[in-house]
């Protein structure tokens, strides 16, 4: 990585505290930064661009519509900030390619067009599964007023992204997301990480039942 490189990561990051600093849905300064420390690890094992791997991270939640009253102004403004830092054209079309790419929107995301955006996604997706996954997923439920759980209402197989971001509960949400996401890992190493992650939500479920029925 080239000093430039260094020096953008790290004005990057400076923006993105400034922007982020003060939210409580799980989607904050320290996700973005261990989703970029994510995209960094992966990228070095799959051989992917781990400058633009480490600044999509950065970035990747800047635009998104769960956050965001007016996403294409979001948009606009990561492109003028790539474009104010002298980020190359062609290095900003990669980078917004993996920002309008990577969502998950219920399982309806969009097709990945490159490995980079595949480290990012998987980086994203790592940082939601685990025990540091399950806090994110009570505070964003926290954030939405979403219940933690009602034994009467199921886990969808399918929906619409409308559906998906209503009407449901932090423990649907396990089935509905956190529980695919082992399976819908893009790199090898990303699924390699995936796997111990993936037992913490499996063991949390099981104590969780377990205690809700009153046996532990």
């Amino acid at each position: 990585m080239t000093e430039k490189e260094a020096q953008l990561l790290a004005q990057a990051e400076a923006w993105i505290k400034e922007k982020l600093a003060a939210d409580a849905s799980g989607h904050d300064f320290w996700h973005v930064i261990r989703v970029c420390l994510l995209a960094k690890i992966i990228a070095q094992e799959e051989e992917g661009d781990v400058f633009i791997c480490q600044l999509a991270a950065l970035l990747h939640d800047m635009a998104d519509d769960k956050l965001n009253d007016d996403p294409k102004k979001a948009h606009q403004d990561i492109l003028t900030w790539l474009a104010d830092h002298d980020v190359s054209q062609k290095q900003s079309d990669q980078i917004m390619t993996i920002i309008d790419t990577i969502s998950f929107k219920g399982g309806h995301g969009k097709p990945l067009t490159s490995l980079e955006a595949k480290i990012v996604q998987d980086a994203d997706r790592l940082d939601a599964i685990g025990a540091i996954g399950i806090a994110r997923c009570m505070a964003y439920s926290g954030h939405t007023g979403r219940l933690i759980h009602d034994p009467d209402r199921l886990p969808r197989e399918t929906m619409t992204v409308e559906e998906y971001r209503k009407d449901g509960t932090a423990i649907m949400h396990f089935y509905e997301k956190l529980l695919t996401l082992k399976n819908r890992m893009n790199t090898a190493y990303g699924r390699q990480l995936a796997e111990h992650r993936h037992q913490v939500l499996v063991s949390y479920l099981d104590e969780f039942y377990a205690e809700w029925d009153g046996l532990r």
